[in-house]
């Protein structure tokens, strides 16, 4: 009876998000625009749709697995992910309308159209979206594997992995591939309505249900499990300060040029809307202490737990004390905290490749939206496949996703500021970059001295940059300043007119 009741409640709101996201393109023909207003939303989105898209990134399945996983497996060292994304936030403030801005002046879509524009050279647009595509299938498979367990969980074991892996490929494909963008910001809306009022209900409810209220809880976590509450935390896991500042450092800086903050960016109406944004999203970091607070709680609750099963420490406390309907919403808020960035990654490989790969062929050069939605289910598809087939091979690759997308940093977002860093010197140190962070990672020394391996690899990438700049001919590029370099345009206020 738990499992048919919680079942029926997800399968109603998985309904339901499909019909908003075809929603979403009513009265805009009907899903036939072109390429902009499918994976940009045609740069019309508000501030409130901008701010609901870009916490349903942030705030993916991670948030409910990950972070209790990691609260319950370490403690302390959870906390950099508030750390590097409030950092981020700041730093998006003055990136995001830059970025916005050239996209705008020149018909832009993503990064590797800025890449291929600022260099003048579209096969490396080419070079740059198959590269972020490897460091981008890791999340899509990772938020397949995310519901999955969610929903076996909620539904007590009724579905089978296999199948909830299929439903979360469905659910988001469904809507995607027709209203792109603008799908994904209104099923965001129906995310962190639940998303809000599921953690602030269990922030509340675990502690009084479980210890009675927050202080005899936190007097027990202190206690007994000191060790959870510095770095670097429980176990020898090497996640001490030096690991916890150079990781916050690193992310805050990549998470600003990641394909999806940027497909959020240029969604926007007016840069006016991401300074706004920049600026409210950081209370939306808040809800995070709640999971990672209530793996702690599981500590004391469902001890024992060991590898992929302390990802589960928060949903063991909701299927053990809450009514089935409630297991139910909870499952839907932590399935569509996955559905909603997969629908942003998937969406961003399609564009990627639609714009500056499948272009290259004549063919296709017309149909790009075409092409790019074709990708997005073959992309899709292959991530749910290797899910199913190999699902240690992406799991491996996503230890170096972030630290690999941070080598792409000179690259987009110095040379957009910066003209004399030459094409050489770029492509130079983005290789030698890439290079670093594979050989410490997938050796095992990340970290390395206690730092982040990206870091290191980051420094090694503009070393490199640097020395082959200055070191070779300048490239020859005639056209202006203007034309290569972006830069905040700040919009001047527009004057009150008297009365008559």
């Amino acid at each position: 009876m738990n499992a048919a009741v919680a079942t029926s409640v997800f399968a109603v709101f998985m309904v339901a998000t499909v019909a908003l996201g075809l929603l979403a393109m009513r009265g805009r023909g009907g899903g036939t625009g072109g390429l902009a207003e499918w994976s940009v939303g045609g740069r019309s989105l508000g501030p409130v749709f901008i701010w609901v898209l870009m916490a349903g990134e942030g705030y993916t399945s991670f948030s409910y697995l990950g972070a209790a996983g990691w609260g319950y497996n370490y403690g302390a060292p959870v906390l950099y992910v508030v750390a590097y994304m409030s950092c981020g936030y700041a730093i998006g403030y003055v990136v995001g309308p830059m970025l916005w801005a050239y996209a705008r002046k020149h018909g832009l879509v993503g990064i590797t159209d800025m890449v291929a524009h600022r260099f003048g050279r579209p096969w490396l647009g080419a070079v740059v979206a198959v590269l972020a595509t490897a460091f981008l299938l890791p999340y899509i498979q990772l938020q397949i594997t995310g519901m999955g367990v969610v929903v076996s969980t909620i539904s007590y074991g009724a579905i089978s992995l296999n199948w909830a892996y299929f439903v979360a490929f469905a659910v988001t494909t469904g809507f995607v591939v027709v209203s792109g963008l603008r799908g994904s910001a209104w099923v965001s809306v129906l995310k962190d309505v639940l998303v809000i009022a599921t953690l602030g209900f269990l922030a509340l409810y675990v502690p009084m249900h479980y210890f009675d209220g927050y202080g005899p809880f936190l007097d027990r976590l202190v206690t007994e499990k000191s060790e959870w509450l510095t770095f670097p935390g429980h176990g020898d896991s090497g996640l001490g300060q030096a690991w916890f500042i150079s990781t916050s450092f690193l992310n805050s800086l990549t998470v600003v040029i990641f394909p999806t903050t940027v497909a959020g960016y240029l969604g926007a109406r007016n840069a006016d809307a991401l300074r706004r944004n920049a600026m409210y999203l950081p209370a939306y970091n808040i809800l995070l202490f709640v999971p990672m607070l209530l793996g702690m709680a599981a500590l004391f609750v469902v001890p024992g737990l060991v590898g992929a099963e302390s990802n589960l420490a928060l949903f063991k406390l909701v299927v053990d004390s809450l009514p089935a309907w409630a297991v139910g919403i909870i499952g839907v808020a932590a399935a569509l905290s996955s559905i909603v960035p997969m629908a942003v990654f998937m969406l961003v490989i399609g564009t990627m490749w639609g714009r500056s790969v499948l272009s290259l062929v004549p063919r296709w050069e017309q149909r790009q939206k075409g092409a790019a939605q074709v990708v997005v289910v073959v992309a899709g598809g292959l991530a749910l496949l290797l899910t199913y087939t190999a699902p240690n091979t992406l799991v491996r690759l996503s230890l170096i996703s972030y630290e690999g997308m941070a080598q792409l940093l000179p690259m987009v977002l110095l040379a957009l500021v910066w003209r004399r860093l030459t094409f050489r010197g770029a492509f130079s140190g983005l290789v030698v970059g890439v290079a670093v962070v594979c050989v410490l990672v997938f050796s095992g020394n990340d970290p390395v001295w206690g730092v982040n391996a990206g870091l290191v690899a980051l420094a090694a990438n503009l070393v490199v940059a640097l020395a082959v700049t200055f070191a070779g001919v300048r490239d020859e590029d005639e056209r202006p300043d203007d034309e290569v370099l972006a830069k905040d345009e700040i919009e001047e206020p527009v004057p009150r007119t008297a009365p008559v």
